[in-house]
C-alpha cells in the first residue's frame, strides 16, 4: 500500500496498515514536513519518497487520504498504472468532475472504493444480522444528529482546509458517514428540504444545518447539525424500527432500545471500537484486492452521497 497525505486519517491507516499481516507500506508522501515528520515517528525508516508520483510507483493499491482537490488526478495516475485505489471521501465537491472520476476509474482494471468506515464495522454487521432476523421490525426512518462545540475539532486544526466553505465542514467530513449508512438501511435517497446556516465570513463552512430526506416510499431521515457552546462532542444515528431500535454512538458504538433504557448491543471490553473497525476495513480491502465479495463503499455509493450533501450544503 501507498498512502498519499499523512495528515491524521493518512497516519491512522498507516498505524492500522503496519498492523495488518496482509499489508505492507511501499511509499509515503505529503506536502507537509510537519505531516512528514509525524509519519516518521509513527514509522522510523518509513518510505518517504519526494513526491506523490515517487510514492505510488510499484504499490498494489494506492490510499489517498489527500484534500479532495488533488484527489482525483492522483487517483485517475494510479489507476492508469493499472493500481488499485482506495479513497477518501468525499470525491469531490463538484458533480461533473465527480462523475467523470467515477466513470474512468469504473473502465479501470479495479476501480475504486471508498472509506466509509463503518461499512466493515461490527455495528453495521449486527445491524444488518438484526434486521434480517426480524428483530427490528419494520424500519421506519433515521436521525442523524451531529453537534460540536467548535468545527474542526481539536485533533483535527491541522488540517486547515477543514473549516473551509469550498472543501470542507462536518456535512462533508462527518455526516456523509451517516448518509451512507442511511443509504445501506433504507435505500437511495433524494433531498426534500435543507436550510444551512454560515458565518460571516463568505470563506468559512456552515455553522448548522437542517435536512429532511426521504426514500422512495417516504420514509424520512432527518438532520440536524450545529456549532457552538460548550458541551461534548455529539454524533448520533438513530435508525428506528417498529419493535426494536438501534443507535449508533460515536460511529461504532452500537446500542438497542425496545422502548426501555438503550442497551449495548456490542460488547467492546476486549477491543477498541474504531481500532476494530479499521482491521475489519483492511481486511475487506484485502478480499476486494482478490476479487472476493467484499462490503466496502463503491464509488457509486459515495458519488450519490456527494450529491445528497452538495445539495445539502446549497440549501435546495
Amino acid at each position: 500500500m501507498a498512502i498519499i497525505g499523512l495528515g491524521i486519517m493518512g497516519r491512522r491507516m498507516l498505524a492500522n496498515a503496519m498492523e495488518h499481516p496482509r499489508f505492507d507500506i511501499s511509499g509515503l508522501w505529503d506536502p507537509s514536513a510537519q505531516s512528514v515528520a509525524k509519519a516518521r515517528e509513527l514509522m522510523p525508516g518509513a518510505p518517504l519518497q519526494p513526491d506523490a508520483a515517487s510514492a505510488m510507483a510499484g504499490a498494489d493499491v494506492v490510499y489517498l487520504a489527500c484534500p479532495p482537490g488533488p484527489r482525483k488526478s492522483h487517483a485517475l495516475a494510479a489507476a492508469a498504472a493499472g493500481q488499485a485505489v482506495f479513497m477518501e471521501k468525499p470525491l469531490g465537491t463538484d458533480e461533473a468532475e465527480s462523475r467523470d472520476l467515477v466513470a474512468q476509474l469504473g473502465a479501470g482494471r479495479l476501480g475504486a472504493v471508498v472509506n466509509f468506515t463503518q461499512a466493515s464495522s461490527r455495528g453495521f454487521e449486527e445491524l444488518r444480522r438484526a434486521i434480517d432476523a426480524g428483530e427490528t421490525g419494520e424500519l421506519t426512518g433515521i436521525d442523524i444528529v451531529v453537534t460540536y462545540p467548535a468545527w474542526p475539532r481539536a485533533w483535527q486544526k491541522d488540517a486547515e482546509w477543514l473549516r473551509l466553505r469550498a472543501e470542507g465542514g462536518y456535512t462533508r467530513e462527518v455526516i456523509s458517514h451517516f448518509l451512507f449508512l442511511a443509504g445501506r438501511f433504507l435505500g437511495p435517497l433524494r433531498l426534500v428540504a435543507a436550510s444551512p446556516r454560515y458565518p460571516a465570513d463568505p470563506s468559512l463552512c456552515e455553522l448548522d444545518i437542517l435536512a429532511r430526506l426521504e426514500t422512495a416510499d417516504g420514509r424520512p431521515v432527518n438532520v440536524l447539525g450545529t456549532t457552538g457552546g460548550q458541551q461534548p462532542d455529539r454524533q448520533e444515528v438513530t435508525v428506528k424500527g417498529t419493535r426494536v431500535s438501534h443507535q449508533f454512538r460515536e460511529f461504532y458504538q452500537l446500542w438497542r432500545s425496545d422502548g426501555g433504557p438503550w442497551a449495548e448491543a456490542i460488547d467492546w471490553t476486549h477491543q477498541d471500537p474504531r481500532t476494530s473497525a479499521l482491521q475489519r476495513q483492511l481486511t475487506e480491502l484485502d478480499q476486494w484486492l482478490q476479487g472476493q465479495p467484499h462490503c466496502l463503499a463503491t464509488a457509486e455509493e459515495a458519488l450519490e452521497v456527494q450529491l445528497l450533501v452538495e445539495g445539502m450544503l446549497a440549501g435546495r
